[in-house]
């Protein structure tokens, strides 16, 4: 089915077809429409052409309202103050309209118009070590911009860029040639949480074990920095257990995706040893273009806005003067990859704000290699900090980082204990049984640390309140589960009777104020897939989710004074419910049936 226009694009439409009537001396006008708080529209166009035109404003204004057309969708036009245009519009437009939009199963939600190929990555651990809090604003909020952006009808491609190369892993592998059984399972399981937290376990202990022989013994600090030559020049043994750390770690790295409700796959997981036989090649073309010169017996790119607290110019260093390759090389060499072999018209990267410098860097130096051009764009969707309750970075009591794993668990032995009470309220042949109330506890505690993030800008900070984010109260997912889960109490209680749209039917406030904003679902959408910003639509939904509640306290529904209400009412029911779940989603977060 095609895109349902919203409301706005139709009042829009109209005001420009009667402007350019009345007034055509000013061409083709906008007349633009906003949301208001005095009427369902409000038009301010005709203050601009008024100045242009050298006219009176509201007599100009008087003009258009005479050349508006009758028709069903503007109930009333009045000018106001020094010329605005307050639109009402009727209620057989608000219903007609959402009956469209429940007639199609994307919810009339328009595709973009020109569709294109993103690469966005995100989510980037690193080999044998645990995953932080730090990693968790990565994760969820790239979650969410994939599940966007392809449900606008962009082709996404993920790459999960993990820290897979450096020099620690010679440390780590000539360790486990001495220690040749420290990966070993001991457990023999299918369970992904149970192996994930083995492997954890096992490369946890591996890696102290052998910072501690290698700050401790010269010999084997000796041993360990030959087997980094021997890594960085393909050996295949040493390859060989160097595969086994990565995947030793993948086993850990999709437990923890799995609790975080994410599907991840391995093509998807390209780290930064997956550019390696790029990286010459990559500062060759940048040397030889004269992108990069060498200074100091470095590769470097230099920068006239980016220089020192001494004034000095700070440069992008691509190699360094012993030979190696920086990060800034595997980026360069990845963008080469995703934009070349890959395809994509946009680089989006969910990286912490604190490297906006180095990728400022990065995407110039692109920009003048000529990898990137007016045809691909690079953006850095950067995040802040995830704060505790007293406003500092979130360390543990002793100061340590806080572990992924461990917020995760505890939100969800909170959210169970919030399930399990409002269980024990309903009458019991209504209640959850002892497995329904794990299963709603993982989705409602894990949905309640994705949306508190999620509901923030991106680029602030937030803190981390593990009591406020499992509240019914207040901005939460929970409170948007809990709407959700009653609409469709409502909807199975309602018998014989069904969601059906009645045009003809007058709206209380309560219903037009819940339609109109029912109406707003696909622009929001497509504003959050153009800017980015996943909180625009966790606002969106928590007012939706506020509307309604409003609405359910205001409108009885299966007591509604007429059948034909009862069905009315029932289709706002069946609509919301339908939005919130899509919504949510989107967001990558369940929404129960019962809870």
């Amino acid at each position: 089915m095609a895109s349902v226009p919203s409301l706005a694009s139709t009042v829009q439409q109209r005001l420009a077809d009667a402007l350019s009537a009345a007034l055509p001396e000013a061409g083709a006008a906008d007349p633009l429409l906003r949301r208001s708080d005095r009427a369902d529209f409000q038009a301010n166009g005709i203050l601009a052409l008024a100045k242009k035109l050298k006219g009176n404003p509201r007599e100009l204004a008087t003009k258009v309202v005479g050349a508006l057309s009758a028709d069903d969708v503007l109930k009333e036009v009045e000018v106001s103050g020094p010329g605005f245009l307050n639109v009402t519009v009727s209620d057989r437009a608000i219903v007609d309209t959402l009956a469209a939009r429940a007639a199609d199963d994307r919810l009339g939600v328009p595709y973009a118009e020109e569709p294109g190929t993103t690469v966005i990555d995100y989510a980037q651990p690193n080999v044998a070590k645990e995953m932080h809090v730090g990693h968790l604003r990565s994760a969820v909020i790239g979650d969410a911009m994939v599940q966007i952006l392809e449900f606008a009808g962009e082709k996404v491609i993920r790459r999960h860029h993990i820290g897979d190369w450096g020099t620690q892993f010679g440390m780590l592998i000539q360790y486990l040639i001495e220690h040749p059984h420290e990966l070993d399972h001991k457990a023999d399981t299918d369970d992904t949480q149970t192996s994930g937290e083995e492997a954890m376990s096992n490369l946890n202990r591996l890696y102290k074990a052998s910072r501690a022989l290698f700050d401790s013994d010269e010999e084997f600090k000796a041993r360990s920095r030959d087997r980094v030559v021997l890594l960085q020049s393909g050996d295949p043994e040493t390859m060989r257990l160097w595969q086994r750390f990565v995947d030793e770690s993948k086993i850990y790295f999709y437990s923890v995706f799995n609790k975080l409700d994410m599907e991840i796959h391995d093509p998807d997981v390209v780290g930064e040893s997956g550019y390696n036989d790029m990286l010459d090649e990559t500062c060759r073309l940048l040397e030889e273009s004269g992108v990069a010169v060498s200074s100091e017996g470095a590769l470097c790119v230099f920068f006239d806005d980016v220089k020192g607290p001494d004034g000095k110019p700070v440069p992008l260093i691509v190699r360094k003067s012993n030979g190696g390759y920086g990060y800034a090389a595997t980026d360069l060499s990845a963008i080469r990859d995703r934009v070349q072999n890959l395809g994509a018209n946009t680089l989006l990267y969910v990286v912490d704000a604190r490297q906006s410098l180095h990728f400022k860097m990065v995407f110039e130096t692109a920009r003048r290699a000529g990898w990137l051009g007016d045809d691909v764009k690079a953006v850095q969707l950067a995040f802040g900090t995830v704060l505790g309750k007293d406003g500092k970075p979130f360390k543990t009591r002793e100061g340590e980082t806080v572990r992924l794993v461990d917020l995760l668990d505890e939100a969800i032995e909170r959210a169970s204990a919030v399930v399990r009470e409002k269980s024990e309220s309903l009458p019991e042949a209504e209640r959850l049984t002892e497995e329904e109330i794990a299963e709603r506890g993982a989705q409602v505690g894990i949905g309640a640390i994705k949306y508190a993030d999620l509901s923030t800008s991106a680029s602030r900070d937030y803190k981390f309140d593990l009591d406020q984010m499992v509240s019914l109260n207040g901005d939460t997912s929970v409170y948007l589960q809990y709407a959700y889960a009653r609409v469709r109490s409502i909807v199975r209680k309602s018998g014989d009777a069904k969601p059906v749209a009645h045009p003809e039917l007058e709206l209380a406030p309560a219903e037009r104020a819940l339609g109109l904003h029912l109406d707003r679902f696909g622009e929001t959408l497509t504003e959050v897939a153009a800017s980015y910003e996943p909180h625009k639509l966790a606002a969106y939904l928590y007012q939706l989710a506020s509307l309604y509640t409003t609405f359910y306290a205001e409108c009885p529904v299966l007591k509604a004074p007429t059948p034909e209400q009862v069905e009315n009412r029932l289709f706002l029911c069946d609509l919301t419910a339908r939005t919130l779940r899509q919504g949510m989603a989107l967001l990558g977060i369940r929404t129960p049936e019962r809870l």
